[in-house]
Parts: C-alpha cells; structure tokens; sequence
C-alpha cells in the first residue's frame, strides 16, 4: 500500500450520496443518436420502430456457453424488476432476445458485440465475454422502460484492461461491498479488479491478525467475479508494505546496520523468506482462479535507503558480481518470484516505482508493470524495453480521508490511458489500460458508504475513458446524468439502508440508548453516558484494529466515524458491528463488550426492546 503526501480531511457528500443511491430514469433518446449507456456507444445505426421487451419475452440460447450467459442475464432481468424470462432452445418469435457465440465473428475480438434492437433483438459476440458485455448493455437499455428503440451497434472496447483497484490489506471492507463493486464493474464493462488483502492462513496463524477474509469468503467473491467477467487477482504486498504477514515473524525481518528489525520489510537475503512468501503464494491458489498474481514490489525502501542494510549490497555483489547495486538484489526477488509465479501458469505484475535505472540487472520483461509514480523510467521507456503498462496513476487514487480524483477535472481533460504521471503519449501501443485505486491510509477517515458516494462517479468515468470515447458528453453534468440514468447494476444492494427505525431501545441485558440514523447509513447509541465507540488498543492507519478490545462509552461526537454502527439483522435480533473496525461486539463471561472478528468469537445477538 501506498502511502502518499499529506491529506485534508474529507466529509461526505449527503446530496451526492442521495443522487447516486437514487437514480432517476432518463427518457430514451428519441433523435435517432445513441441510446444512453455507460459506457456510451460510439457506433449506432438507427433503425424505424422499436423492440418491446414483455411478458412473453424468452431468452433463445442453444450451446452451453450461451446458455450460460441466458442463465446470468435471466436472473439479472428477475433483479432488476423484469420479472421471470424463460431460456429456451430454437427460432426466435417477436419480443424474444437471442444471444449467439460466433467465434468466425473475429472483427469483434475478445469483448467486441453486435446488438439488434427490432422486432426482437439479438446479441452476438465471438466470445462468451462478448456476448455478456452485450448483456450488461442491454440491461442498461432497459433500465429506463421496456421499449428500446430499434438499430444496430457494434460495440468493442479500445483497452483489454479496465479496471479497480482496492487495498483491503490492513481495513477490512465488508463483503456485501465488495460484491457490489464486482456487478458494478461488470454493469459498466470493467473487467480487472485488483484486491490487496489477506486470506486467513492456515500454513501460518501467526500471520493472522485482523483483518483477514477467510477462504470462504474469497470463493464466494471468486464465484461472483466468475459469473460477472470479472478477474480478481490477489496481491500480497512484498518485499515492502509485508508487515501485515511478518509482524510476528522477526526471523524474516529486514535488519538494518543499528540492528533494528523492520517489520514491513522481508529480508531478501534470506532463502526462508523467499520460500515463506511463495508459500502464501500457494495458499491463494486455493482460492483464487485469476491468471496474474500482483506482489506490489513498491516503496521497500520508504523513508530509508539501502545503506542502512549492507547485507543487501553482499547478496548481489556475490550474485551478480562486483558491478551489481543494491537495485539488483530487489530486481532479483521480483524475478524469482515471477519464475515460481510463472510456474503454476500466472502472469506477474508489479507497481513502477522500483524501476529507478539504478539496477544492472533488468526485470523480466514479461511483467507487467502498473504505473503510478513519475520517476526516472517513463512509461515510454518502460514500452521500448518491451513491458506492458498499465496507468494506475495517482490522479485515479481515491485515498480514505485524503485525496479524491478529480473526476470533473479528468473528464473536461478528456483524459484517457495514455495519460500517465509525468508524461503522455501519443500512441496507446503497449499500454493495456487504466485504473482507479482505492487506499485506506487514513482509515477512519471516511466509512465504506462515503467511500462508495466518491466512487461510483469514478468508476463510470474510468469504465467510459478504457471503453470509448473518453469524452462522449459536451459537459461532465451531462455525463453524470447519463450515469444516473443507467442507475446501478442489477443486484446491487443499498448499503445505507438502516433496518432500525430511529429510538429509545434495550439492548437485551446490557444496555439502554438511543439509536438515531447517520447520514451515511450507519447508527449511533447514544445513552447518558455518551456515545459507544471503539477507541482503544494499537492502531494501524489511525484505526484500532487489536482484537478483544473493550466497547467505550465516549462523549459523542458527530464526526466520528469510530461512533458509527450497523446493525446486522439475524435471527433472534441484532449484531452489532462498527462501521470502521468491521469487527463484531461480543460479550464476555464478566459483562465487559469487546470487539472480535466474527470467525473468533460468536458476536452477541441483542433483542431490541
């Protein structure tokens, strides 16, 4: 994770929270330009008369691979209020939506459709990935009524990656989130998402503390990644930013000349740390399916240089010879772990910043490289050795509690992927795409659902810029109104929704208080001894995150994001789980209410009364 400058203190938005919770249909156009899509559709051919969707409306689909695609957007129809569509074999009749796999269709690529709108309407791509993309667009069609007017598209996207990408590699995000960021994606034709984290390990439990996600939760994400063409790689921060895995393990730690450990940096020197960290590489295949592995490979040494670690000079002295820097030691780990990366059959990628030019031995050229820091190495350098790039630029960082992208700003831009920090190029060879990021650094700073208020205009705008035209719309209020005119994916879930009305509540035996709504979808307790809180034991980015620490009756305070709760419906009543630390309240033999993840402790179910 990177951690970068300074940063102000950002409040939520309740206007913008509201207009992107709620959006409102828009009218079809009726001039005979393009329907309104996100992303829009550059290449429309009007035809007369329009296609109805119905009661009697099926979903023809004869191979497996296209009744695959029947079967995800039948059930996307069912949630999206469409009612139940039947997917059935043969000849299409009026108001029926035909979706056909025609891999002689070459000129449509991997992701590329047809879509017909007429007296029934059809989609075609030369992929399965093509014809769900035609799906999601057709979804979008009817998201404003059952009448589509009629014409034809042929619709491919300009980058093979689009993409988010979100640290969840200290504060855990909630998994109802994390999906709705997967349909999302897949709603908007992104298809990358890039989660740092930490898989709860079972090789090695000392590595496991808060917060992890256990494996079941991965599959369950994977699954749904799966369904929605959505790749999900994983990454494990190393050499640098590792101490979420090696807190506990000073054995692996870096050692500087004073002989202090660093615990967020691995000691590449070492064999042991080598093998510990292709070891975690093996427990993520167990859950993971994506064909790249992102190990981070960025800041290792933040705030420090290589002088204070001399060992480091030795190990690359002695394999690469008397010539060799300290760079050549770190070039050496990355390429060591992209062989074992390449072994099981996955692709490496790493962050920019290690590429100074101080090394004498080159990373594998293979890798590819995600930039987001202006140094030495430009991006066009970067392509002429035969790398592919990836922007994953700092104007694309939304940082919790800290800096926000400047949508508007990158929109009147007509920014595209070829703009990277430092530098734009006139062509697009070599570049694979573009992302946003998502950082914690501050993480009390804002709560998951003021983070998805300042999300959602990103995402649509990095989904329209990977797609199509970066700039389809003549001012950004129009591009957000086409934006809020699709609305949100089919399936999506309102995370703001509070399943208690605001009141004067028992919480079973322990405690009486006020519940009362915030603005962000989460509660406060207030009772006459204040507010309940999480404000104790160790923090990490600002937050604390140490299991078994005691709930706190604090003075209240509406800023305080630490104050905020969501009740968590189950059977019997209500959990209780704070809205920044994501762990549960469980309550312990001697009364005191304490904090613990819910695989650790059974969190307490309060009738409320």
């Amino acid at each position: 994770m990177r951690k970068r400058l300074g940063f102000a203190a950002a409040a939520a938005v309740v206007a913008l929270l509201t207009l992107l919770l709620a959006p409102v249909p828009a009218v079809a156009r009726s001039d005979g330009g393009p329907p309104v899509t996100v992303p829009a559709l550059t290449d429309w051919t009007a035809e007369t008369g329009s296609y109805a969707y119905g009661s009697r409306t099926r979903l023809v689909a004869d191979s497996p691979a296209e009744r695959r695609i029947a079967g995800t957007l039948a059930d996307d129809l069912r949630s999206a209020g469409h009612g139940r569509t039947a997917v059935v074999r043969g000849g299409a009749r009026p108001g029926d939506i035909v979706i056909n796999i025609q891999p002689s269709r070459s000129t449509l690529g991997t992701e590329g459709y047809e879509l017909h709108a007429g007296t029934s309407l059809s989609i075609t791509g030369a992929t399965e990935t093509g014809a769900f993309y035609g799906t999601r667009t057709l979804l979008q069609l009817l998201a404003r009524g059952d009448r589509i007017p009629a014409g034809r598209t042929v619709d491919v996207p300009r980058y093979k990656e689009r993409g988010v990408g979100v640290c969840a590699c200290y504060i855990h995000i909630s998994l109802p989130w994390l999906e709705n960021l997967v349909r999302e994606m897949a709603y908007h034709k992104l298809n990358q998402l890039l989660v740092e984290l930490k898989v709860r390990s079972d090789a090695h439990p000392e590595a496991n503390t808060w917060g992890y996600y256990t494996k079941d939760e991965i599959r369950q994400l994977v699954a749904l990644g799966d369904k929605y063409h959505v790749e999900i790689i994983p990454e494990i921060n190393s050499p640098g930013h590792i101490d979420p895995w090696i807190e506990n393990r000073p054995d692996l730690q870096l050692t500087d000349s004073d002989g202090d450990k660093q615990p967020s940096r691995l000691d590449i020197t070492q064999q042991a740390a080598f093998d510990y960290y292709t070891s975690l590489m093996d427990e993520y295949a167990q859950v993971f399916t994506a064909k790249s592995w992102h190990m981070g490979a960025d800041e290792y040494m933040l705030g420090s240089d290589f002088a204070k670690y001399p060992q480091i000079l030795d190990y690359a002295r002695e394999k690469y010879g008397p010539d060799a820097t300290p760079q050549d030691a770190f070039v050496d780990f990355v390429n060591r772990v992209h062989d074992y990366a390449a072994s099981k059959g996955v692709g490496l990628r790493i962050w920019n910043d290690g590429l100074t030019g101080a090394n004498t031995v080159p990373v594998k050229t293979d890798t590819t490289v995600e930039h987001w820091l202006n140094v030495a190495v430009k991006p066009s350098g970067l392509i002429a050795q035969g790398y592919a790039v990836m922007n994953s630029a700092y104007s694309l960082y939304l940082i919790r509690g800290g800096f926000h992208s400047d949508t508007e700003s990158l929109y009147d831009q007509s920014w595209d992927p070829r703009s990277f920090e430092g530098e734009k190029l006139t062509s697009s060879k070599g570049v694979t795409g573009a992302k946003i990021s998502l950082w914690p650094d501050n993480g009390r700073g804002e709560t998951e659902n003021e983070v998805a208020v300042r999300l959602w205009p990103a995402l649509r705008h990095v989904a329209q810029a990977t797609w199509g035209d970066p700039h389809p719309d003549a001012t950004y209020a129009e591009f957000v109104a086409r934006g809020t005119a699709v609305g949100h994916a089919p399936g999506w879930r309102d995370l703001t929704r509070v399943p208690v009305a605001d009141g004067t509540y028992t919480f079973g035996r322990s405690f009486t208080a006020s519940v009362q709504r915030t603005a962000d979808g989460y509660v406060t307790l207030r009772s006459a001894a204040g507010c309940l809180a999480i404000s104790g034991g160790k923090l990490t980015l600002n937050v604390p995150l140490q299991t078994g620490v005691e709930a706190t009756w604090d003075t209240c305070d509406a800023t305080s994001t630490l104050q905020r709760w969501e009740p968590e419906p189950v059977a019997g009543g209500y959990r209780l789980v704070n809205a920044i630390t994501r762990m549960a309240l469980t309550v312990m033999d001697d009364g005191r209410i304490v904090q613990y993840p819910p695989d650790q402790r059974t969190p307490a179910v309060w009738h409320l009364s």
